[in-house]
């Protein structure tokens, strides 16, 4: 029977542990990175990203008030109060606050790593709309 280190036995050290070759550990390429399929500069793709932010938005308020007339009711509590409170402007403020505090944390990032305060606003935006949409289509 072969012993699973044989194989490795000039690499390894006198206490079983598995020699590196005397270098420090490095993570260079360890991150998973996906090229988009066109060439996009950081800022282009922050660009695209506002965009989106704006159609979830609009596609968020516009299902969850459309289902509202249809008898559903809002999953969110914060945003249950804020409808019930002050209806359409309460909705816009919880928006606009979310919106607010991405861009006063978009500075802290790097230029390269700024496009992720609009995919992080538009992302659960264009989910929620999409559950809308499902759930007003189970609804009529």
């Amino acid at each position: 029977m072969v012993e699973p280190w044989s194989a490795f036995d000039s690499q390894r050290v006198a206490d079983g542990r598995f020699d590196s070759g005397g270098e420090g550990m490095r993570s260079d390429g360890a991150s998973l990175r996906v090229a988009l399929p066109v060439e996009m500069s950081p800022a282009a793709l922050e660009r695209l990203l506002w965009g989106l932010v704006a159609l979830s938005l609009v596609g968020d308020i516009v299902t969850t008030f459309a289902g509202l007339r249809l008898g559903l009711a809002e999953s969110n509590p914060v945003a249950q109060s804020a409808i019930e409170d002050h209806g359409l402007i309460g909705m816009l403020a919880l928006k606009g606050i979310a919106i607010v505090v991405g861009l006063v944390c978009r500075p802290l990032l790097p230029a390269a790593y700024r496009s992720i305060v609009p995919a992080g606003l538009a992302i659960p935006w264009a989910v929620a709309a999409c559950i809308n949409v499902y759930m007003i289509s189970t609804a009529i």
